[in-house]
């Protein structure tokens, strides 16, 4: 850093102007000493351009004033402006424009001293800290165009300080907003190790963990600080994982930063840098200038400054005179001149940002002087009648009243300060599209208002950006990738919140949103998507007559009720002959109907279960099946009554007559009727959403309701079965060509064989395989009853008619008919 040398704090008289109240000064825009004060005319290499323009913003300001009659009129405003570099040289600069003593005595009051009234500067943070913190004591107000530093605004250290310029408490904020923006939640952060760094930085921390973004790693260093501080932070960034960095600190040190990484090709970075660096013409004489190019940062907004320079320049620019009668020296100029050609700093007034500042520091100034000095009927803290004829005015007085200064200015731009001195945050987010050695384009690519609504904060405005590195797509960012719907995090020991691990949802539950920190579960009703991504309608199983297994168990259904009918057919059209005559053809015929009431009884059970197909099915099933079995009971009795009638003696068949026969048909299947009915009154079944044995799958089936119920019409059932099997099986020997027991007995060896087998079957199978599994137990139970006792007289009826014959059924044993 080129050291300052500078003859004294006294100034030169062009940077000084005598008025009724005096605005001190401190810049740095002499980097050396320089025997004249630098203007158009003589700018010489070392000079600091912009800190050139704020000083001479400064005057131009207080000249505009000055021919302002609606702002103090009949009063000047006078400056003095300091060129100091250094702390040592600000310090002083700062004391001296506290204390008032001037260099050159006036001859009409020797001791007079002359304080500013208010003192504008400095643009560094540190300075401004170093000299506020001093000046304070004394209530010299201090307005600050630069010196963003949040610790500023604390009051108790800083009692009379004020900027025109966004607290760095904002801009950090936004910064975090702007890198959560992108998707940035793994990033570098960087600043220079003094007050406006430091606390800028930890300010940017803090926001950025509560938008939900990571800090790798936190380096400083200070462009005058050891050369090891600047080597540990390009080996930190040339090891780091992160392609954003976000850097807080001056222009000197980014452009040092820079120059080292290019020298070490550390390329492709996405920068994100603050108001001190981001726009500063000064970076394109950098060595590493190209990766900066693409940067991102907020910058105060843009404002235009009418007629600024334009006189001094104009005539330096073409070597002319703009008012004939002022330089005899130059010739007049034109009009015709044109600014087309001419390459200047002072050309380029697109970029007034931080010296518009500088212009409403002055304005805010001369307002609270105004405002004072035209206090009326008395009014005011400070009002007496020095006020009101001006003999003196305190800078403590300027300080009230700057303290509550509402105007506007410019385009109508409001200017005021809150209890802390602080300008409302407002900035403009700026693109570096464009360095080369030389030239700098910066675009505006969005703004951020912190005075709107919080979710108006941050607008972008279209305009395509220019990423770091030259790309044009958005730089990723992240510690971990994103884990997609269907996943949730899951963090990683050790390490930062932004980093994790993907884990897919459990099931029945879902994540449909990028970074998910949980999975929700499904509603009862729902299930998840392959993805698990959405929750879907479960689906819903019962045994349709749609589908395969449902069109097979009623086709076999309709084949039984067509068999039977065919049977049946066939013993009425033989109703006469022996055989049907021998085996009580009214039980016959009941039988007949009864099955063909248990093949339809099984047809209830595909579907879709409602109220009432529930209740039909088990009561039908139970009804119809007791009735059969009843007609088997009833035949196998007659079998064995007839056999006890043909024994000598024997009077057993006048106790077991047709009418006795209908009677027990009737009172068996009475009692199932009854059971029915106490089961439909107490608990019937219902429809029920069967959720626990699948989990994708909703089961809708018939609920016992009361499995009591349920069993006693099954047991009863089993119980005669049971009885029929017994009674048969002791008649399976009975000396008869034809006899019938034989047939009975198999019946019921098939028909207990299918029920047995189906109790654990039913039990075990799942879904519409519960109901297929009745079904088929339905429908094998009642062809075996079918085929085994009909399909053999059938034969004989039909094939065989030389054996339907009362002889031949007779054999050797006599048989009663009835």
């Amino acid at each position: 850093m080129p050291v300052c040398r500078l003859q004294g704090t006294v100034q030169p008289p062009e940077m000084t102007k005598a008025g009724d109240f005096i605005l001190g000064g401190i810049f740095t825009f002499r980097t050396g000493y320089i025997d004249s004060v630098p203007t158009f005319q003589t700018l010489p290499i070392s000079i600091n351009v912009r800190e050139f323009k704020f000083a001479h913003t400064m005057i131009f300001a207080i000249e505009e004033i000055n021919q302002n009659p609606a702002i103090l009129p009949n009063r000047t405003l006078g400056y003095k402006i300091h060129n100091s570099c250094g702390i040592t040289n600000i310090m002083m600069s700062a004391i001296d424009l506290a204390n008032g003593q001037r260099e050159i005595i006036d001859e009409k009051n020797c001791t007079k001293a002359d304080t500013a009234h208010a003192i504008l500067g400095h643009s560094g943070s540190a300075p401004t800290v170093g000299f506020a913190r001093i000046v304070g004591r004394f209530q010299i107000p201090v307005i600050s165009h630069f010196a963003t530093c949040a610790c500023l605004s604390n009051r108790e250290e800083f009692p009379s300080f004020f900027r025109t310029i966004p607290s760095d408490l904002h801009q950090s904020r936004a910064l975090a907003k702007l890198v959560k923006f992108f998707g940035w939640t793994w990033v570098g952060a960087i600043s220079n190790k003094n007050d406006y760094g430091i606390n800028g930085i930890v300010a940017f921390i803090h926001a950025a963990q509560e938008e939900g973004v990571c800090i790798e790693y936190h380096e400083a260093f200070e462009q005058t600080g050891p050369r090891e501080e600047l080597r540990k932070v390009v080996e930190t960034v040339k090891y780091s994982t992160s392609k954003v960095i976000v850097a807080f600190m001056s222009q000197r040190e980014i452009k040092v930063l820079a120059t080292e990484l290019y020298k070490q090709n550390v390329t492709g970075l996405q920068w994100v840098g603050s108001d001190a660096w981001i726009t500063d013409p000064s970076l394109a004489d950098s060595e590493g200038y190209s990766i900066l190019v693409g940067s991102l940062g907020f910058v105060v907004s843009n404002a235009k400054i009418p007629g600024q320079f334009v006189k001094d320049f104009w005539e330096y620019t073409f070597a002319c005179s703009l008012n004939e009668t002022a330089n005899a020296h130059r010739k007049p100029c034109s009009g015709s001149e044109s600014l087309n050609n001419v390459q200047s700093y002072f050309t380029d007034v697109s970029d007034l940002r931080f010296i518009y500042n500088v212009y409403k520091s002055v304005y805010a100034v001369a307002h609270a002087l105004h405002n004072l000095t035209t206090c009326d009927e008395r009014n005011g803290p400070f009002y007496n009648e020095s006020t009101r004829l001006q003999i003196k005015i305190s800078p403590l007085q300027v300080l009230h009243y700057l303290k509550n200064i509402d105007f506007t200015i410019g385009q109508g731009e409001r200017v005021t300060f809150d209890q802390n001195g602080d300008s409302p945050a407002r900035y403009e987010l700026v693109n570096l599209q464009h360095v080369t050695s030389g030239t700098l384009h910066v675009a505006t690519v969005g703004v951020f208002d912190a005075t709107l609504p919080p979710d108006h904060h941050f607008i972008m405005n279209g305009m395509e950006i220019l990423w770091g590195g030259g790309g044009d797509m958005v730089p990723v960012s992240v510690c971990t990738e994103s884990c997609p719907p269907g996943k949730r995090k899951v963090l990683q020991k050790r390490r930062p919140i932004c980093c994790y691990d993907c884990i897919p949802c459990a099931e029945g539950e879902i994540s449909n949103t990028t970074d998910s920190t949980e999975c929700l579960k499904c509603p009862i009703d729902y299930w998840p998507n392959a993805r698990r991504d959405t929750c879907i309608l479960k689906e819903i199983e019962f045994l349709s007559y749609a589908e395969i297994m449902g069109i097979v168990l009623t086709l076999f259904c309709l084949m039984g009720v067509i068999l039977t009918t065919m049977v049946a057919l066939v013993f009425f059209h033989f109703q006469e002959t022996p055989i049907v005559r021998a085996n009580n053809s009214e039980l016959s015929f009941l039988l007949l109907f009864s099955l063909t009431l248990c093949f339809l009884c099984s047809l209830t059970f595909i579907g879709r279960p409602s109220e009432w197909s529930c209740m039909l099915r088990h009561t039908a099933f139970g009804i119809t099946f007791v009735l059969c079995i009843s007609c088997v009971l009833g035949k196998t009795m007659v079998v064995l009554m007839a056999f006890r009638a043909s024994l000598p003696g024997s009077n057993v068949m006048k106790w077991f007559g047709p009418t006795q026969q209908r009677l027990s048909v009737l009172a068996f299947t009475l009692i199932q009727v009854l059971i029915c009915i106490l089961w439909l009154t107490i608990n019937p079944p219902f429809p029920f959403k069967n959720m626990n044995y699948y989990k994708d799958k909703i089961i809708l089936e018939c609920a016992l309701g009361s499995p009591i119920g349920f069993w006693a019409v099954l047991g009863y059932i089993g119980l005669l079965s049971f009885l029929c099997f017994i009674l048969a099986f002791l008649a399976r020997k009975l000396p008869d060509n034809f006899n019938e027991a034989k047939f009975i007995t198999f019946s019921m060896l098939i028909f207990c064989a299918v029920w047995i087998t189906f109790i654990p079957a039913y039990v075990s199978s799942p879904g519409k395989f519960t109901v297929a599994v009745e079904i088929f137990a339905i429908l094998a139970s009642s062809y075996g009853l079918l085929f085994c006792i009909f399909m053999p007289k059938c034969f004989i009826i039909l094939f065989r008619p030389e054996q339907n014959t009362k002889k031949h059924l007779m054999g050797k044993t006599k048989v009663i008919q009835y």
